[in-house]
């Protein structure tokens, strides 16, 4: 049941966006174990010219124009460490192919969220975790 938010540099664009829903949610399934139908993901873009690195914008940068920051919101200790260094692994990966000339400093954060302080519906993760 995890929330994923990215953004991505850049300005808007249906395809690529997509194109990295379809290509992140995989990887959340098959990777992190997650399952499709509580995957929620919002996308959005933000201008090169509003993305700093090392406080120069993207729109300067020669090489590594675009960017993207990732965080998906897990249940605490339903993950391994390696599972999620794999994650992060696949993801930069697949998100750099997608976007395209990628700065390296793009940034992946998987979120332990405690289960009694996290969930959707009204409901906790703690309470599924009890009741179900």
């Amino acid at each position: 049941m995890p929330h994923i938010s990215l953004q991505i540099s850049g300005h808007p664009d249906t395809e690529l966006m997509q194109k990295a829903v379809a290509a992140v949610g995989e990887l959340t399934q098959r990777v992190l174990r997650k399952e499709a139908p509580v995957i929620a993901t919002t996308v959005t873009f933000l201008p090169r010219e509003q993305w700093f690195i090392g406080g120069k914008p993207l729109s300067e940068y020669s090489t590594g124009r675009n960017a993207f920051q990732l965080d998906i919101s897990v249940t605490d200790e339903t993950n391994t460490k390696a599972e999620k260094a794999e994650y992060l692994k696949q993801t930069f990966a697949t998100l750099s192919e997608i976007i395209g000339d990628v700065n390296p400093v793009s940034y992946i954060y998987v979120i332990d969220a405690r289960a009694a302080a996290y969930g959707y519906g009204g409901k906790t993760q703690e309470f599924r975790h009890q009741h179900g």
